[in-house]
């Protein structure tokens, strides 16, 4: 049986700017192994399986895969899969949030419509402070970086990111890091990496670069849920400070993207999201069976 798939770019300013991601529709005949072999095959950050909800209160269900294992949760899988419910017409948008149901538990998604263009934005699971503070192999991942006025943490919010502020753009943009050392960071702290931070002008707000060396990732394009995480730390230290209501982040032009992320911060709510392209549309036969794989 073939599925309905499509691959899109996932808080991308513009076309090929933002994070890759494939989602397979109709994917009720799916077994895990096969979920888990396709993801790895298709070599994306995610790939994502969109099947029938179990739960009454919500729209549909998604299963979220790495080339590597299944996760509870993530940013721009997230946002591209409702989008391709959307795109795909199994749901008809409504007068209310969608309600997307996954590991991570049942997250209701904002639909907005402003001049032909569709934005979408998910309200991330609560966060969680783990640790604040700079110590151990952290500090010496950070030696000679001037910090900002917000101290490093250890969060958890569906996903572990250790979250950086540093003072100035112009480090944030040009800082090499040691990729090994984070790598050990997050095997140490079974977390997804590094995540750091600076305060930006003009449209943009904040600058983010991610390092999620935990799931094999030097650089992140887009991270919705690291976002997240930077957005509940920000509004936790600073409920009265000029990013206290939301904000836009631009990522990834260090590695040759341009992502740009909406954060909206209410009444202690976190929603994070922004626009997603459709680049393919098609079908997958997997396995196919027409030739033998084995």
């Amino acid at each position: 049986m073939r599925s309905r798939y499509l691959q899109l770019d996932v808080f991308a300013l513009r076309c090929g700017g933002g994070n890759p991601l494939g989602v397979v529709l109709d994917a009720e005949h799916w077994s895990t192994t096969q979920m888990q072999d396709f993801a790895a095959w298709t070599g994306l950050v995610e790939t994502t399986f969109v099947l029938p909800a179990t739960e009454i209160s919500a729209d549909y269900r998604v299963r979220i895969f790495t080339p590597e294992r299944e996760i509870a949760f993530a940013g721009h899988p997230t946002i591209g899969s409702a989008h391709a419910v959307l795109e795909s017409r199994r749901i008809v948008e409504l007068d209310r949030p969608l309600v997307q149901q996954c590991q991570a538990g049942l997250l209701p998604i904002r639909v907005n419509e402003a001049g032909g263009r569709r934005r979408l934005l998910v309200r991330a699971p609560a966060a969680r402070v783990l640790r604040v503070g700079v110590d151990g192999r952290l500090s010496r991942l950070l030696e000679g970086i001037q910090l900002g006025s917000l101290p490093p943490a250890f969060l958890d919010g569906g996903r572990r990111w250790w979250v950086v502020e540093f003072a100035r753009e112009t480090d944030l943009r040009a800082w090499r890091p040691d990729h090994a050392a984070i790598a050990e960071l997050a095997r140490e702290s079974e977390s997804l990496g590094l995540c750091i931070f600076a305060r930006g002008q003009g449209r943009h707000e904040l600058i983010v670069r991610a390092f999620p060396a935990g799931v094999g990732i030097t650089e992140d394009p887009a991270s919705g849920a690291a976002n997240g995480l930077i957005a509940a730390w920000i509004a936790g230290r600073e409920p009265e400070g000029s990013l206290a209501h939301g904000y836009h982040v631009s990522q990834g032009r260090e590695i040759g993207h341009d992502a740009e992320i909406d954060v909206r911060i209410e009444q202690g709510e976190i929603w994070v999201g922004g626009a997603v392209h459709t680049i393919i549309a098609g079908s997958v036969d997997w396995p196919p069976q027409e030739r033998n794989c084995a």
